[in-house]
């Protein structure tokens, strides 16, 4: 899924922040959906706002959810102005120089092409991707050039527009895009496998956070919770755990 490769050295020593009274501050975008989004009414939804309040209510803390642009989602993390990133955020071992992660909750998916044709240009041609990504990072080791944007509806209407031949990203963020286009934009090409599954990104400090969300994931592994919920956000073919 979507992947950090911005990363700075100096990053991992910096303060942790400390829990007051059980209470755990979520980071999110806030801008991918279906992982996580804002609503009509204005509060952040989707499946791991869902999925990070289970987790919370079953290991008896308190979830506060705090929204934060994708390019300094990292380093607001371990500055401490959150506690924990759940953001569609891959486990990769670049990120996990800086920060830790729990295990993961959503398993290893696809990234894809989508484009106006299915003759699309995407060895050679423009391709848009959200910036500090590993889509980006990808299509910057082909052919093609890339255009890097903050957000992912950027990305979109980069190619809707004919800034770019395609746009390149999670398979699962650009499912409802290309359904809502009523047949304009098509996937092209195969899907590209990249990362290591979704993950929790906690500070390296918070060892005992990062144990005790790892046990209430591994518990919604084991009693079927998890997929239940994967299903309800993604689809009944979606990956899931066996």
């Amino acid at each position: 899924m979507k992947n950090t490769l911005l990363l700075a050295a100096g990053l991992a020593l910096a303060p942790a922040a400390s829990f007051a009274q059980d209470t755990i501050r979520m980071g999110t975008e806030g801008a991918y959906p279906p992982y996580n989004f804002i609503n009509d009414s204005g509060t952040v939804d989707g499946f791991e706002i869902e999925l990070g309040n289970v987790l919370c209510e079953r290991a008896g803390l308190t979830c506060e959810w705090v929204t934060n642009d994708w390019d300094s989602i990292i380093p607001n993390l371990v500055s401490g102005n959150y506690d924990t990133i759940m953001a569609g955020m891959s486990i990769t071992d670049e990120r996990d120089e800086v920060i830790d992660f729990t295990q993961d909750y959503y398993p290893p998916t696809v990234s894809s092409y989508v484009a106006l044709s299915e003759d699309a240009d995407i060895d050679g041609g423009v391709v848009a991707a959200q910036t500090a990504t590993i889509q980006a990072g990808h299509v910057a080791e082909t052919g093609a050039t890339l255009l890097e944007y903050a957000t992912p509806e950027e990305t979109v209407a980069a190619m809707r527009n004919g800034e770019a031949d395609a746009v390149f990203a999670d398979y699962d963020y650009l499912v409802p895009v290309v359904e809502a286009s009523g047949g304009e934009l098509v996937f092209v090409g195969d899907g590209v496998p990249l990362g290591g599954g979704i993950g929790m990104g906690l500070r390296e400090s918070d060892g005992d956070l990062r144990e005790t969300f790892d046990a209430v994931i591994t518990e919604m592994k084991e009693d079927g919770s998890l997929n239940e919920m994967l299903r309800k956000w993604f689809g009944e073919d979606t990956a899931v755990y066996e």
